[in-house]
């Protein structure tokens, strides 16, 4: 770690925040005549890489800057008076709960727009492309750095328009009714948490997030943290997505575009598990614990729902789609994510967080392969790739085929892998939940959970034995011989190499991870007291 000023440490989250915007502008700006290279199109997404690439790097640095003795105090803070009738502030902040995210955000968007670079998305003009990229950087970063309500709520639905448009204009087949369906979920929900969120800081008084969580709900009534709960409750679900909220997430994956479904599945399914933690537990926890056994019904009840619809998709014949198979298996992996938080424990906070992390990388790394598979074959159904004798990826294309194998075995919760630990602390916090929960009722969703990694493995498996698994037929065959399948390309590599390093070590070193949330996890439930 190193030494940084508490002054240059304010302004590198403030940039970090606030830079993405201003290169969103610059974008859409002609490029000067010295940086337009062989093209206006190249110019412009190579300025999408150097302003990712400038924010990765603050990012780095305030995390080697962040004070890792103390990661349950809020560090990097700024706090200006921004409506004053109203009194709501521009508040930013990290802690140990939000470092990770924000890390995690710009390393994703960092690689999804070097890949854009090497694989120029297909539709209209990239300087459009380049500024929704941005914009929806900027969005995300803000929810995880923002502590004033009304902030959150105006970072968190930044991050819709970007996110339709890059679905509507560049993605595949049925994108338009997909970002409909998109947006009209997202903003429905989110209507419904602003009024959960007014209400919370006009009878408390604030929409301070940290003199909120330090009250821990003592000023406000039990009527009032129902309502609250169940109306900000709503808004998080839909995002993260829990079932039966979940039903714009398929879609919406499978026509979007491989950035798009990266950040999608990689950052933005975050923004709803990470209010639940930053909101939701410390602001109104009685009532949170009123309706903490409904969360963990919902939450088991996606994982076995998700599972069964991926084992539906993988099974032959079905003619799935396996964009649509990861995305269902997102709505089984975020149900452990609201298991670990529906238990009020901080071991099953912590077990969250971690799957939250876990399931960026994992997931943003499958999307990033099939998404080649996709550039390759000319198509993501699971049917046409596995063919007559399978893909046969191992034979065909060894790199892409060991990577797709990996990433799957990581998804499934492999020890040793970063999809294990997040799953396992989940269902331990949820064996043994907080004091006032039911624990006959939460050992029995622990039960359910664990027939979930069962189910998770059985389909994982097969989409591994169908698309890796496989004979080469030869040019001696009947049917001629089997077309030349590209491997890895060099960016694919680069882009690709951190998300399984990071895999690893997040699975070999939970320390890691587990050394920053901790702390913070402990404050948060605690009201605030370290």
């Amino acid at each position: 770690m190193i030494d940084i000023s508490t002054s240059v440490m304010q302004f590198l989250l403030a940039f970090i925040v606030a830079a993405p915007l201003l290169g969103a502008v610059a974008a859409l700006l002609p490029a000067p005549p010295g940086l337009r290279g062989k093209s206006p199109d190249q110019a412009v997404l190579r300025h999408g890489v150097t302003v990712t690439g400038a924010i990765l790097i603050a990012a780095i640095v305030l995390a080697l800057g962040f004070d890792h003795d103390q990661p349950s105090r809020m560090q990097a803070t700024t706090d200006i008076s921004w409506i004053a009738a109203l009194d709501v502030r521009i508040h930013l902040g990290v802690d140990g709960i939000s470092l990770p995210l924000l890390v995690l955000t710009a390393l994703l968007t960092f690689l999804c727009a070097l890949h854009s670079y090497f694989t120029s998305p297909a539709g209209p003009s990239p300087k459009a492309f380049v500024a929704l990229l941005l914009v929806l950087e900027s969005g995300t970063l803000a929810t995880f750095a923002v502590l004033d309500l009304l902030l959150f709520f105006l970072a968190f639905e930044m991050v819709l328009i970007p996110m339709y448009f890059l679905i509507a204009r560049w993605g595949g087949e049925e994108r338009q009714a997909a970002a409909w369906k998109f947006i009209l979920y997202t903003l429905l929900g989110s209507v419904v948490m602003l009024l959960g969120l007014l209400l919370v800081g006009l009878h408390a008084n604030t929409f301070d997030m940290v003199a909120l969580a330090t009250d821990n709900g003592r000023g406000l009534s039990t009527f009032v943290q129902v309502t609250a709960v169940l109306a900000i409750g709503i808004g998080l679900a839909v995002k993260t997505p829990m079932w039966p909220l979940h039903s714009w997430l398929p879609d919406a994956h499978t026509a979007a575009p491989t950035v798009g479904s990266v950040l999608l599945a990689g950052v933005m399914l975050k923004m709803g598990t990470y209010g639940f933690v930053r909101i939701v537990l410390p602001v109104a926890p009685d009532g949170m614990r009123t309706f903490a056994p409904y969360l963990a019904a919902f939450a088991v009840a996606g994982i076995i729902y998700g599972s069964l619809a991926c084992l539906a998709l993988a099974r032959q014949g079905a003619g799935g789609d396996l964009k649509r198979l990861i995305a269902y298996s997102s709505v089984g992996h975020m149900g452990f994510v609201l298991l670990g938080i529906a238990s009020m424990t901080p071991t099953g906070v912590n077990g969250a967080l971690f799957a939250n992390v876990a399931h960026g990388l994992i997931t943003g790394l499958l999307f990033f392969l099939v998404g080649a598979l996709k550039d390759r074959y000319g198509t993501a159904d699971l049917d046409t790739l596995a063919g007559a004798t399978g893909a046969a990826l191992y034979g065909r294309a060894p790199r892409l085929g060991g990577l797709l194998a990996f990433a799957a075995v990581a998804s499934l919760g492999l020890p040793g892998l970063a999809g294990f630990w997040g799953e396992m602390l989940a269902m331990f916090g949820a064996f043994d939940p907080a004091e006032g929960l039911s624990r006959p009722a939460f050992v029995t969703f622990t039960a359910i959970a664990c027939f979930g990694t069962l189910l998770t493995a059985a389909y994982l498996l097969i989409v591994v034995r169908r698309v890796c698994m496989g004979v080469t037929r030869q040019a001696t065959d009947t049917g001629g011989p089997t077309p030349e399948l590209a491997d890895v390309h060099g960016h694919e590599l680069a882009a690709w190499t951190p998300l399984v390093a990071l895999t690893v070590l997040a699975g070999l070193w939970p320390a890691v991870l587990l050394g920053l949330t901790d702390p913070a996890v402990q404050k948060l439930l605690a009201g605030g007291k370290s």
